[in-house]
This record gives C-alpha cells, sequence and structure tokens, in this order.
C-alpha cells in the first residue's frame, strides 16, 4: 500500500511540476519530483527510490524540453546518496529530514549544472540563483509535504504530540544472564 501511494504521489508531483511553472512563476522553483524521490530514499527502499528518480527525472526532461537525462541522472544519483545515508542514519523524525531534503536539493542542483557544462549547455537563467530559489522553495515545500505524506501514512500506530522531537535511541538493556561468572 505503500507504493501505490508513493507512485500517486509521485505522478501528482510529476504533473504539478509540469503545469505550475506556467501558473505561479515562483512555483518554478519547486523541484516536486525530487521531494518525492528523497521521501522514498528516506523509505529505506534503495531501489523503490533509485525507479522513482530516474523515472521522474526522464520525464520531466521529456516535458521540459531541455538537455534529456539531465534531471533523470541528477535525481537518480540524489536517490541513491540518501538512501545509502538513510540505512546507516536514523532520519525517521522531521527535524532530521529537514536538512536531507536540502543537501539533496543542493545536490541535485550541482550536478544539473555539472552536466549542462560538461555538455556545452547553457543553463537557463542564472546558476547561482536559481540554486538559491530551488533550494528555500524545495525545503519548505518539501517540509510541508512531508508533514502531509506523514499524516496520511496508514501505520496503526498512533504517533504522540512530540513526534518530532522524540528520542534518537532506545537505551539498551542489560543481559540479566551472566555467562562469565
Amino acid at each position: 500500500m505503500e507504493g501505490v501511494k508513493l507512485t500517486i504521489a509521485l505522478i501528482i508531483a510529476v504533473l504539478l511540476q509540469w503545469t505550475l511553472r506556467n501558473v505561479a512563476e515562483p512555483m518554478a522553483f519547486v523541484n516536486f519530483p525530487l521531494i518525492i524521490v528523497v521521501y522514498a530514499a528516506l523509505q529505506r527502499n534503495s531501489i523503490r527510490a533509485i525507479l522513482f528518480g530516474t523515472i521522474s527525472g526522464i520525464t520531466i526532461d521529456a516535458l521540459s524540453g531541455g538537455l534529456l537525462g539531465a534531471n533523470g541522472f541528477c535525481q537518480t544519483i540524489v536517490a541513491f546518496a540518501v538512501s545509502e545515508i538513510a540505512r546507516r542514519v536514523y532520519l525517521d523524525n522531521l527535524i532530521l529530514r529537514i536538512p536531507v531534503i536540502a543537501g539533496a536539493c543542493l545536490l541535485n542542483s550541482a550536478i544539473y549544472y555539472w552536466l549542462h557544462r560538461l555538455f556545452g549547455q547553457t543553463p537557463s537563467g542564472d546558476p547561482i540563483v536559481t540554486g538559491a530559489y530551488t533550494f528555500i522553495g524545495t525545503t519548505i515545500a518539501g517540509t510541508v509535504i512531508y508533514l502531509l505524506l506523514e499524516a496520511m501514512s496508514g501505520d496503526k500506530i498512533r504517533r504522540r504530540k512530540s513526534d518530532v522531537f522524540k528520542p534518537r535511541r532506545q537505551t539498551r538493556r542489560r543481559n540479566p544472564i551472566r555467562l562469565n561468572k
């Protein structure tokens, strides 16, 4: 069920990315598919996150008419990096996920700019200004979307009010049986 929810969210994110830039100019700086790809990578399912990154990136490239494959490559690298970090580091609360989406946005922008430079293409707009606006917009929108996706979660366990500030790790219990007496 979680996979279906993320697939529907990815389809909606690609449609929003494609249509909102024509409706509202500031929404062009929010990378909705990247938010969903990072959320899928934070769920510790590497294969799903990498597939989502590749499919959404190539779809956005095909719809925007830019360098075909640049977004797909960028989002695949970001999905792999975030899923590897999520496997090794505890990232189950919102406070720790905000820097992850911000770092993923910076990495995505840097790789996208580097690919355009590598192939001799000129990216649209000033890369520093575009990167800064994308960083701010995607981080804020990603935080709100993560809250919405967690609220729609199908978990049966009810979360407490202080879920955002839950402890990092549980304390380890001592073993009552001692073998070296």
